[in-house]
């Protein structure tokens, strides 16, 4: 009897353990909630204090508790870890705040990350600067970019040109902000994830009262789809050759009312002095305008000596547009496979002014340094390390230097048609771009199902 009880506790065990590995590898977030939560918790108060000595964290307790350890206890004065806040449970990780001791400083945390991951049993460690002498250690347990699912509140609701675009490897949403960085460079392969990428923009700024201007120069396949939300759309370089200078005679009409309405005048009030659209009153403020170029490089191609002059021109207001249309509220979004100097004359200037940059995967090294490569150059080996069995997966940085791994989550190409077809309605009103207006075709009228007639059988 004693034996059938062991074997049948043996068999639970077994049946425990597989199912938890099954769970883990199928279901990360419902393993981390239901087993790595726990365990981690468990780890990381059991180890705290020998954790932080063995990673050299830890400094010298101040003098007077020194001696009164001495006079009280026999015990041996030890060093003393960074002051441990409240540990907060999240659906992908936890989050816990350190107030560091004089001498210490968030790099130096940052720098035990790794050995902090191991020593607590999770995916990752990510440290974050609050304020002074207070850092924040964001714990993930699994990894979120395998199967992405945005947080529930990324805290962008009802902001202007603000869209949660991706989600970060430390699980918190990346968020395009176009008043932050006006223009950005997106970079890829074929089936790399731009197109999933640049759905989830237009689908975020459909909602929005914003006015989107397309240049897709095949044919259109990639933005057509949205045509009932675009204003202004051109699919090949002719078209585009006549659309930029609109866009760019648009930049300085808005130029010239933003000089009409700045302090000239003595004694003008301060609030009235503006350099930009966001300092004019509400209704006179003309609406943003974000211009998606999809395969920029069509654009810098030429054939023949008409083709490079009109290829110069063209160039030439997208840089001007790149310089100066933030302060009018006009925006850029570049794509392509690649974008460099051997385009032509104007691609370096160009790609400049983009601040955002995004590369996903790339088909070699020198297309991950045209991205990255001047605004962080440890980031470009992160982006060559991008596997083709993760479409969508990118790593995004700006010129301040910073970068981290994004993943889009995926949006059918019907859902973000089916966005742009129930919120035509919020597009503005621009008469100078209403010559460029894509033809949407009239919704198929479905006709309703009727009885299904039989044909009666023929007899032999």
């Amino acid at each position: 009897m004693t034996d059938l009880v062991t074997v049948a506790e043996l068999g639970g065990s077994l049946a425990a353990i597989g199912g938890a590995a099954y769970l883990r590898h199928a279901h990360p977030a419902a393993y981390w909630s239901t087993v790595g939560l726990p365990v981690s918790v468990a780890r990381l108060l059991g180890s705290y204090s020998s954790t932080m000595d063995a990673c050299g964290l830890t400094v010298a307790p101040p003098r007077w508790r020194a001696l009164a350890i001495r006079a009280t206890t026999r015990r041996e004065v030890r060093p003393v870890p960074p002051r441990r806040g409240i540990i907060r449970p999240t659906s992908t990780g936890l989050r816990m705040r350190l107030r560091l001791a004089p001498g210490q400083e968030p790099a130096d945390v940052a720098a035990s990350a790794e050995r902090l991951r191991h020593a607590w049993g999770v995916h990752a460690v990510y440290v974050r600067d609050i304020k002074p002498g207070v850092v924040e250690l964001r714990l993930v347990g699994f990894d979120v970019l395998r199967k992405v699912r945005m947080p529930r509140r990324t805290g962008t609701e009802g902001d202007l040109l603000r869209v949660p675009v991706a989600l970060r490897e430390d699980a918190t949403a990346c968020v395009r902000d176009y008043r932050a960085v006006p223009h950005e460079l997106v970079l890829g392969a074929t089936l790399s994830g731009k197109s999933m990428y640049l759905r989830n923009l237009i689908s975020g700024l459909a909602g929005q009262p914003v006015v989107l201007v397309g240049v897709d120069c095949k044919r259109g396949v990639e933005l057509s789809p949205f045509a009932a939300r675009l204003s202004a759309l051109a699919t090949d370089p002719e078209q585009a050759a006549e659309l930029l200078p609109v866009l760019v005679k648009e930049m300085e009409d808005r130029y010239d009312l933003i000089k009409a309405r700045q302090g000239i005048a003595p004694g003008t009030p301060d609030e009235l002095i503006t350099s930009d659209i966001w300092g004019l009153p509400e209704d006179e403020r003309p609406s943003p305008i974000v211009l998606f170029v999809d395969e920029v490089a069509e654009l810098f191609l030429v054939a023949t000596r008409k083709e490079e002059e009109r290829r110069d021109e063209m160039v030439t207001q997208l840089i001007r547009l790149a310089q100066l249309g933030r302060a009018a509220g006009i925006y850029l979004e570049v794509c392509g496979q690649r974008f460099g100097a051997e385009l032509g004359k104007g691609a370096t200037m160009l790609r400049a002014q983009l601040t955002g940059r995004v590369s996903h995967r790339v088909n070699d090294e020198a297309s991950a340094k045209m991205a990255l490569g001047d605004i962080a150059p440890e980031a470009v080996y992160a982006a060559c390390s991008i596997p083709a069995d993760r479409p969508g997966l990118a790593v995004a940085g700006d010129t301040s230097g910073g970068w981290s791994r994004i993943r889009t989550p995926y949006i059918s190409l019907a859902a973000a048609a089916a966005t742009c077809r129930d919120t035509a309605h919020l597009a503005p009103d621009v008469p100078a771009l209403s010559p460029f207006r894509p033809y949407v075709p009239p919704a198929p009228t479905v006709k309703p199902a009727g009885p299904v007639s039989h044909p009666r059988p023929v007899a032999e």
